[in-house]
């Protein structure tokens, strides 16, 4: 069950901080202006890609090894909903960061539009995270 309470913990952790980063940290930084909250969003992405990629991988792993050991299906969903943040962010958010990262030469109105895309996108993580606890929640209770 150790391995349980770790992805648990983990996703939770992972929802919370998604969370905060699209509601508390980025209307904050948006609040200054766009070319001071761009060089504020870079340093700020990658400290919260090294924790976040780091509580999907960790959650999302125990969460495996929990449905091996146990066939419980829940464990498996959740842990599913955890990884998934690593195709979404490669795939889906990757793009825009890139464009942010090197986004020197383009026009404030561009850079307003591309940090909103962000956070939109950004929120689909809040969702996996949070499916993810749900189910290693009703995983662990049941």
């Amino acid at each position: 069950m150790l391995m349980g309470q770790i992805a648990l913990t983990a996703a939770a952790m992972f929802a919370s901080a998604a969370f905060y980063i699209s509601f508390a940290e980025h209307p904050a930084r948006m609040s200054i202006p766009i070319r001071e909250a761009v060089r504020q969003w870079a340093p700020s992405y990658g400290r919260g890609f090294t924790m976040q990629a780091s509580l999907a991988i960790v959650g999302g792993a125990s969460a495996v090894l929990q449905w091996y050991s146990t066939g419980g299906l829940l464990w498996l969903v959740g842990g599913v909903f955890l990884l998934a943040n690593w195709p979404f962010t490669l795939l889906v958010i990757m793009p825009t960061n890139r464009r942010l990262l090197v986004s020197e030469a383009l026009p404030d109105s561009e850079l307003s539009m591309l940090l909103q895309r962000w956070n939109r996108l950004h929120r689909v993580r809040i969702g996996l995270g949070a499916a993810s606890t749900v189910c290693l929640l009703s995983a662990s209770l049941g």
